[in-house]
């Protein structure tokens, strides 16, 4: 597919990484508009041959594809705003909005279509390293599609195709590995000031431990890569888990109940927990009596 002069509206982190890493692969990235300068100015420098337009509007008149790389709740009204063109073509990043909120271009003959990539975004230069290989979950019909795909494949990225109906729960499950993962962390890690460490010496010991892990999952998958008690069917440990938390930290104990009722089929897929250990952690974890029958 010929390609096209290509724009951005929001030169945040996503729009500046998609702008600087297509530019990279040869797109003709013509420019910018943001009402911020500092963003704007980092934009153009970033990007070979791009400039900052004075408005969003003269962003769209100059360029046939435009990505509104605006915060979500920003893309609907602001596309509202904009005068679009039979045949041009109106792209956004978010992973949880719909080409829904690109309605208004297409009511004016555009094409529309979203491209998200499944990639934290803490800030541009964290963000431009690590897109590539990314994958990019793309909304669209043809020729929008073919021209995402294309996209992505330039970027060395996987890719998977949604349908409206599907993008909320596959924003939503990104949301629980990675914005989740982080909170958890921070949970576990602040669990050190109760016996006098600090979070920080907390992160420092788990980011091994962390990478170990992720590269357990990337190596064996799952359910091979569950370690940990659960695992092995050790009751008494999760027992003296439970006994520690509901004496230190009682505001914990629902999270880690709920996370271990998760974990316990994964260990039980893996073949490694019993099912009589299986059936005596679920009741653990519910807070259900033990069975006469039952190790202490």
């Amino acid at each position: 597919m010929e390609r096209k002069r290509i724009g951005f509206i929001g030169a945040g982190p996503v729009g500046t990484t998609f702008g600087v890493r297509l530019a990279e692969q040869g797109y003709a990235v013509v420019g910018v508009a943001d009402l911020k300068d500092e963003p704007a100015r980092r934009f153009v420098a970033l990007v070979p041959g791009a400039r900052r337009f004075p408005s969003a509007q003269e962003l769209v008149d100059a360029a046939e594809v435009v990505f509104l790389t605006t915060a979500d709740d920003a893309i609907a009204p602001l596309c509202g705003s904009l005068r679009w063109r039979p045949g041009q073509i109106a792209l956004h990043c978010s992973g949880a909005s719909t080409v829904q909120s690109l309605e208004a271009a297409r009511a004016q003959g555009a094409l529309v279509g979203s491209i998200h990539p499944c990639q934290s975004f803490a800030d541009a230069d964290q963000a431009i390293a690590h897109l590539p290989g990314s994958t990019f979950a793309i909304e669209a019909e043809e020729p929008v599609r073919s021209l995402l795909t294309e996209m992505a494949r330039a970027l060395q990225g996987d890719i998977v195709v949604l349908s409206s109906e599907d993008k909320v729960l596959y924003h939503a499950a990104a949301a629980i590995a990675c914005n989740y993962f982080t909170t958890i962390v921070k949970i576990a890690a602040d669990l050190w000031n109760r016996f006098g460490k600090t979070p920080a010496d907390a992160v420092k010991a788990y980011l091994p431990l962390l990478r170990g892990t992720l590269a357990n999952i990337e190596a064996v998958g799952y359910p091979r890569c569950l370690t940990g008690p659960i695992a092995r069917g050790d009751v008494a440990t999760v027992r003296r888990h439970l006994a520690a938390l509901e004496r230190q930290a009682p505001d914990i104990v629902p999270l880690y109940r709920e996370l271990g009722r998760h974990t316990v089929p994964i260990g039980r897929d893996k073949g490694t927990l019993a099912p009589e250990k299986a059936e005596e952690l679920l009741r653990l974890l519910a807070g259900r009596p033990a069975r006469p029958d039952a190790e202490p």
